[in-house]
């Protein structure tokens, strides 16, 4: 059975690797939020064990440090998921003596936020987004700082179009999303672009990173049923195998049984030992023993594979209701969505009704009225921070701190 054992271990190996670390290639750093899963073959028992003490969520300290239990303090800071993973099984390997390492899996649960500082209504920390920019950053702080009564209705449309370009975004991306969900759903290769998207220059950028997603989702359920697939192989290569074993075993007790009848008369007339006869009956015992172990091994392997068959049905249903979850979820954000536009949409009407200068505001990026400068201060990786000058349209990574300054406000 060591082939056996050996090969469920490289199967869970596979089923481990569905589980990819997100963004491989992003560096740690201090406050982002982890999700942290370790399991651990056991060789002599054959069995998988998780190790519930370490799996969990963890946040990475000031100092870049992730506390972590058994393993004490790991250094985070600028290193990327899959270090962290290795890191931790190796430790745990090298402080328990393990035979066999454990798998680790660490996955960005949250992205360390984003701080916004200046001339803005509410500066303070953010939630970091992948497609944060500064104007969005600005807007998610309640926009220009607030000056004379005289500039409230321009300032007003500000907060209301850096809003709602904030929603055009979302239910953009919302759209590609429902896009994606409904082709999984359906089990389509492709898929289609909405028509609310038809005219937008960024729709196929969005549908390209949906069906990456769907791919990845995709290829990770396949592995999963791939590795499931070989276990019943394996298993029935094993049943094969044991009917083989069955039969010899059958053909050997058949030659005992005849030849234990054949000397059964001599033995009662003294022309046999009676030691003879009794060796033979000992053997016919041990083969009809072999015989039932035979059977047992075969009924667990059967047993083995409509376990396997059962978890292979239990995952496609466990994705058909995570999809419908999820589209359900999908479906009751682009509805609010659409609603926080509407409302935008009529706080902008509002605004230009009451200060028709707002609407030249937007027009004009030369406008006479103030207006709000940029930067934004990043950590270069070494302990450094630097000050970049910034656009409204340039991105935000995790960390950043956005200043945002009204341009007659400078000295």
């Amino acid at each position: 059975m060591a082939w056996l054992s050996g090969s469920l271990l490289l199967l869970f190996a596979l089923l481990l690797a569905t589980f990819p670390a997100s963004a491989a290639e992003y560096r740690l750093g201090a406050m982002d939020k982890l999700s942290i899963r370790v399991v651990e073959w056991q060789t002599a028992e054959g069995t998988f064990r998780e190790w519930p003490t370490i799996t969990g969520n963890y946040t990475v300290g000031p100092s870049g440090s992730l506390s972590l239990p058994f393993t004490g303090e790991l250094q985070a800071g600028g290193k990327t998921t899959s270090e962290i993973a290795s890191e931790i099984a190796k430790t745990l390997q090298q402080k328990f003596g393990l035979r066999d390492r454990p798998e680790a899996s660490v996955e960005i649960a949250e992205f360390r936020p984003i701080f916004v500082s200046g001339d803005v209504e509410t500066p303070g920390k953010y939630p970091y987004d992948p497609e944060l920019t500064v104007l969005k950053a600005v807007s998610l702080a309640g926009g220009m700082r607030r000056a004379e009564s005289g500039q409230r209705f321009e300032r007003d449309f500000l907060n209301a179009r850096g809003n709602y370009d904030v929603l055009v975004a979302e239910r953009n991306r919302l759209l590609a999303k429902r896009a994606r969900l409904e082709a999984e759903l359906a089990n389509a290769s492709t898929i289609k672009v909405p028509k609310e998207l038809a005219d937008n220059p960024n729709a196929q950028k969005l549908i390209d990173d949906e069906a990456a997603i769907m791919l990845s989702r995709k290829d990770a359920l396949t592995l999963q049923l791939n590795a499931l697939d070989e276990l019943k192989t394996l298993y029935q290569n094993e049943i094969v195998s044991l009917e083989k074993k069955t039969v010899v075993q059958n053909r050997q007790k058949d030659l005992m049984t005849k030849e234990l009848a054949s000397i059964g008369g001599l033995a009662d007339r003294g022309l046999v030992v009676n030691s003879r006869v009794m060796s033979l009956e000992t053997s016919v015992a041990d083969m009809q023993s072999k015989l039932l172990d035979l059977d047992t091994l075969s009924l667990r392997a059967k047993q083995e594979i409509n376990k396997a068959t059962r978890d292979a049905t239990d995952l496609e249903n466990t994705r058909k209701a995570e999809l419908a979850n999820e589209m359900q979820a999908t479906q009751a954000a682009f509805d609010e969505t659409e609603l926080k536009l509407s409302m935008y949409k009529n706080l902008m009407t509002e605004a230009l009704v009451n200060a028709p200068a707002a609407g030249a505001l937007a027009a004009s990026s030369e406008s006479e009225g103030p207006t709000l400068v940029y930067s934004i201060v990043r950590n270069s990786g070494n302990g450094e921070t630097k000050e970049l000058q910034a656009e409204e349209n340039t991105p935000l990574l995790p960390g950043d701190l956005v200043k945002a300054v009204i341009s007659n406000a400078r000295s």
